[in-house]
């Protein structure tokens, strides 16, 4: 069979079961469901928090999509959504331990959205939104800050740790510091806009240029006010005003990252750009180059979001430890400070090659780095609950 029909196969009835952790007799029954449960019930209704100590909540996520931005298919919607949501449960239970849940939600209302969130938090440590389109997933974002848990977009914050991390090694690996730097992000959604705001904060790069599918972005472009997220970036990018497309933005510049779609970058682009590049195609399944290609134009470093190439740089490398370490920290959010050093977690997981700049998805011990990390992280910033 080829990779379409095994997959199908593999999706039989799910990817994902619920298991008991109690082997029920007569007096387990007593103890897990009545009468033994009303005491616990009771001690957490005297101590809210305690459901922490007696529940499945310490060591549990939300994975919340309405499917109206699942990559390389779009707006696909709730059901057809569910396949992707149930791997990333797999991959936070296999590679870290976290039981997760994939909710897809028939609503692409995003007030709808942030009351089911608010409504189920009781039940979970943590929320992984998903796959839900720009630009309402930042409000979407921004507006479960106080729930108590952290409240991650994977799709922003997980990729733009990865992508700092890839980068970080990627530039030691060319002989350049990351803020000397010319970096063009092709692709202002959600990763794209958090990507660049995340550089800008963490590594102020020498020159930070945007490109959208209308061209690059800069200081009053006439069409940006109809997108404030773009209005904004404007004023913090493109210090030299640069106008025109792609092809414009990639003279002279050292790395480019694209979170956008396929096959738009040709090796005249490459061979524009200056001596011993960095190329991050993102673009899945169809990368914005490929790597042949952009190698034979004389990138130095190339790397894709796909796992049958060298140099994956994915938000699967991120988001199980970033959860992990939230989780053991019991954090009420998930902060800067824990982004960055989830950051230089990954990228100190592995001496980088010039084909291996960041960990395997598989490694496990990258994983348990970066949840280390998050979790000190989380600590020594105060962004736990009080127990």
């Amino acid at each position: 069979m080829g990779i379409a029909e095994d997959a199908l196969e593999l999706h039989k009835g799910g990817k994902l079961s619920v298991a008991s952790k109690v082997e029920l007799s007569k007096e387990a029954l007593s103890l897990a469901y009545t009468p033994g449960v009303a005491e616990v019930c009771r001690r957490i209704f005297e101590n809210p928090d305690d459901v922490f100590n007696y529940t499945i909540k310490k060591n549990s996520v939300a994975v919340v999509s309405d499917g109206s931005a699942v990559l390389g298919m779009g707006n696909i919607g709730a059901e057809a959504a569910m396949p992707v949501m149930e791997g990333k449960c797999v991959l936070l239970k296999e590679l870290v331990d976290v039981n997760a849940f994939p909710l897809c939600l028939r609503t692409q209302n995003p007030e709808e959205i942030i009351a089911v969130v608010r409504n189920i938090a009781p039940v979970f440590g943590g929320i992984n939104l998903e796959d839900i389109a720009a630009p309402k997933c930042f409000s979407v974002e921004e507006n479960l800050q106080d729930i108590g848990i952290p409240v991650i977009h994977d799709d922003q914050h997980a990729s733009a740790i990865a992508i700092a991390a890839g980068m970080l090694n990627a530039s030691s690996l060319v002989g350049k510091d990351i803020d000397e730097l010319r970096i063009v992000v092709n692709g202002a959604g959600a990763a794209g806009l958090a990507t660049a705001k995340f550089l800008l904060k963490s590594y102020h790069p020498e020159e930070l240029i945007m490109c959208d599918s209308k061209g690059t972005i800069y200081k009053g472009r006439n069409d940006l006010k109809e997108n404030k997220y773009k209005e904004e970036i404007s004023l913090m990018t493109n210090g030299g005003g640069v106008s025109g497309g792609l092809a414009d933005a990639m003279k002279h510049a050292d790395a480019f990252v694209g979170l956008s779609r396929g096959n738009i970058v040709t090796k005249e682009m490459i061979r524009s750009m200056n001596r011993d590049s960095i190329i991050f195609a993102m673009a899945n399944p169809v990368p914005e180059i490929y790597p042949g290609d952009a190698k034979e134009a004389g990138a130095a470093i190339v790397a894709t979001g796909r796992s049958d190439f060298p140099n994956q740089v994915n938000n699967s490398l991120v988001f199980p430890g970033v959860f992990r370490g939230a989780l053991d920290a019991r954090a009420a959010a998930m902060n800067y400070e824990m982004k960055t050093a989830a950051v230089k977690a990954l990228a100190g997981s592995i001496e980088p090659e010039e084909d291996n700049i960041l960990p395997s998805t598989l490694d496990k011990s990258a994983h348990a780095n970066v949840a280390r990390a998050v979790e000190k992280a989380a600590k020594a910033s105060g962004a736990v609950r009080k127990r």
